[in-house]
């Protein structure tokens, strides 16, 4: 089997060209994930990385640091950008400076993780849906949803835009996260329960009632610690 991982330029011209912003572990991360699609198949030219902090290395993962979110709205030629930026606050402050129209922000979905047309999931644009994903049936993810390794998702949940799940987060049936909802690792929304937007579930903490909008809970049951 061809091992395309190791060059990422010798992937085949025409394929469409995409660049990661976020050259920290995510990002990286993100490339694996880029990588792992194109073992399955042939899906995507990746270029390098941008980021408004420029790394300590001129490369990152192998792939060249390419410039700022100013330079990569400056590009010429379109380009599709997977935004691997974890805190859901600072993903859509990232987006808000990306305003260049030549840029487009697809899906990334681990080829392993089964969204099939009988699923009935809603994707919106954007989404990173990481190895080890579990998701069931009738599930609506917004804009720039994350979804870190191996969550799980209920059917008829609702992920709103910019939501961010650490490693195995568990949503559970009919819950709904309002936009920007931070779960840490292994932190569990309970069947039916509503996260206000901008709140943070601390790892580990289990939500077992409705929780607020801006404020960070904890425990198990988890209560807010502050706001």
């Amino acid at each position: 089997m061809t091992q395309l991982f190791f060059s990422d330029y010798e992937v085949a011209e025409e394929l469409p060209p995409l660049v990661i912003f976020g050259a920290g572990g995510l990002g990286r991360e993100v490339l694996l994930l880029l990588r792992q699609l194109n073992e399955a198949q042939p899906s995507w030219q990746v270029r390098g990385f941008y980021d408004d902090h420029a790394p300590t290395t001129p490369t990152v993962g192998g792939l060249p640091y390419l410039g700022t979110s100013a330079d990569l709205n400056a590009t010429a030629e379109p380009l599709a950008v997977a935004v691997a930026v974890g805190s859901s606050a600072s993903r859509a402050a990232v987006m808000a400076r990306l305003t260049s129209e030549q840029l487009s922000f697809p899906s990334i979905v681990h080829p392993a993780v089964a969204l099939g047309p009988m699923q009935r999931i809603a994707l919106g644009a954007g989404c990173i849906i990481q190895q080890g994903c579990l998701l069931t049936c009738d599930i609506t993810l917004g804009r720039f949803v994350l979804l870190n390794l191996g969550c799980t998702v209920g059917h008829d949940a609702t992920l709103a835009d910019f939501c961010s799940l650490m490693p195995h987060a568990n949503v559970s049936g009919a819950a709904r996260l309002e936009q920007g909802v931070y779960l840490g690792t292994n932190a569990t929304v309970i069947q039916g329960v509503q996260i206000g937007e901008n709140t943070i579930l601390g790892a580990g903490a289990v939500a077992v009632r409705d929780l607020p909008a801006n404020v960070t809970a904890v425990g198990v049951p988890a209560k807010p610690v502050k706001s």
